[in-house]
């Protein structure tokens, strides 16, 4: 298959494109600039998220996995906001734009959304069917994906993925995780009673290309692992598999001081489960936390 990722100079992007490449599929993805690191056999077309990507240049595609986004794990400003939001909404709307005027279109979008689309929800559990929050992440969420769905007007089968916290060595929210653990600084956040959705990195990979050939799956799909655990039990399976202590409590207010609004994300709690995914005969090679963490920390 002919395949076009965008986002694939970051930490999901570049272990989909290896993937793909392994599997002997061709790879385009647009990016502003080409990345020096980037395989060379995956072929670089230069896109302004603000523009109308250049999708009549690229070979006939088969499918598109839509991954672009302004980094959420940052102080939020006004302006960080901002770029947060238009980078997914009109990012995807521009590249939906560009679809619908194709004379030959690819079969499938796979676009990224995140699991904050459900907002602070305690102890319920989520599956694709749950309704949106409306918290600021929640808000993005519902717009991105309404963007990505107006590419079926196209004819595409679009399948946005609510991805949860990803695990992996190379990028990511773990590196930042085990920093305090290594110098005898973890905790959890809290009381720690909120639930943490997570996936490891190589099954969220192999969900984006399940989603790309499994012509049943149309609609959202959540991208998480189906075991969340509570931030205490993430916070005590991290500690063990560092082999540290994890003795210390972050205060809301204190993280507040440090990060602003963007903390309070730390402290929503998302039970997300894999619903869509599992029922279409989807396998995680990681469900469990020990052994995921197990895996990306050896």
């Amino acid at each position: 298959m002919n395949y076009l990722v965008t986002g694939a100079t970051g930490f999901i992007g570049r272990k989909l494109v290896g993937y793909l490449l392994a599997g002997g599929h061709s790879v385009n993805y647009l990016a502003r600039q080409r990345s020096r690191t980037m395989d060379s056999r995956a072929a670089f077309f230069c896109w302004e998220p603000g523009e109308s990507p250049p999708l009549n240049a690229v070979p006939r595609l088969d499918a598109i996995i839509h991954l672009a986004g302004e980094p959420v794990a940052q102080r939020w400003t006004a302006e960080v906001k901002e770029r947060i939001r238009s980078s997914r909404v009109e990012g995807t709307r521009n590249l939906v734009a560009a679809i619908a005027g194709l004379k030959h279109k690819p079969s499938v979008l796979v676009s990224a959304s995140a699991v904050g689309y459900y907002g602070d929800r305690g102890d319920e559990i989520l599956a694709e069917s749950s309704q949106a929050g409306n918290d600021f992440l929640a808000t993005v969420c519902v717009h991105w994906e309404q963007e990505a769905l107006k590419a079926r007007e196209a004819g595409l089968r679009t399948v946005p993925v609510r991805i949860a916290t990803v695990l992996g060595r190379e990028g990511g929210a773990l590196p930042r995780m085990i920093r305090p653990f290594q110098l005898g600084l973890g905790g959890k956040f809290g009381t720690g009673r909120q639930w943490m959705s997570w996936v490891h990195v190589d099954d969220l990979v192999n969900l984006l290309m399940f989603a790309a050939v499994t012509p049943q799956l149309d609609g959202p799909l959540n991208g998480s692992s189906p075991n969340p655990v509570t931030n205490a039990d993430f916070t005590n399976t991290l500690a063990r598999a560092l082999h540290r202590p994890a003795f210390f409590v972050a205060p809301r207010f204190a993280l507040r001081l440090a990060l602003g609004e963007m903390s309070d994300f730390l402290f929503t709690s998302s039970r997300v489960l894999p619903a869509a995914a599992q029922q279409a005969g989807f396998r995680f090679a990681h469900p469990v936390l020990e052994e995921a963490l197990a895996s990306v920390l050896h």
